[in-house]
């Protein structure tokens, strides 16, 4: 099993229904991937639900049964399990503190995340994953 944090632009792409994105998502589930987000993570998803549609073209039925899958492929880790990690976190990003719980659960779990935002690899404390790389761990086509 290979644990995963999982950024929210990667999980914003899991809605689109036709996403390359979604489909590997499950695939590497399959092949074992646990994902991890920190606890404020679904909180951000539901409150750009608006937004995730208007790009996915999808409906409020659509978004609701995707979040609903989504919620059954992620691990949601407490704030607690991360706290005293974030002012490490700060220092790796500091113009973007919005991203400091992922770099704190990152940190405080020992592994990387799968992230396409390349301010992300502006630091080099955390492993950072691209799409292209999480395929060749996994080993998909």
């Amino acid at each position: 099993m290979r644990l995963i944090i999982v950024d929210a632009n990667i999980l914003f792409s899991f809605f689109k229904p036709d996403s390359y994105t979604r489909e590997l998502f499950k695939a590497l589930y399959l092949k074992g991937a646990k994902y991890l987000i920190p606890e404020y993570g679904l909180d951000e998803l539901f409150s750009l639900k608006h937004k995730i549609c208007k790009f996915c073209g999808i409906g409020n039925l659509e978004f609701t049964v995707s979040f609903a899958l989504l919620c059954e492929l992620i691990t949601v880790i407490p704030r607690e399990n991360f706290k005293r990690f974030e002012a490490k976190a700060l220092k790796l990003l500091p113009t973007h503190p919005k991203d400091m719980p992922y770099f704190a659960l990152a940190l405080s779990s020992g592994c990387g995340i799968w992230s396409n935002e390349k301010r992300f690899k502006e630091q080099s404390e955390v492993p950072i994953f691209s799409t292209e790389y999480i395929k060749k761990l996994f080993g998909i086509e």
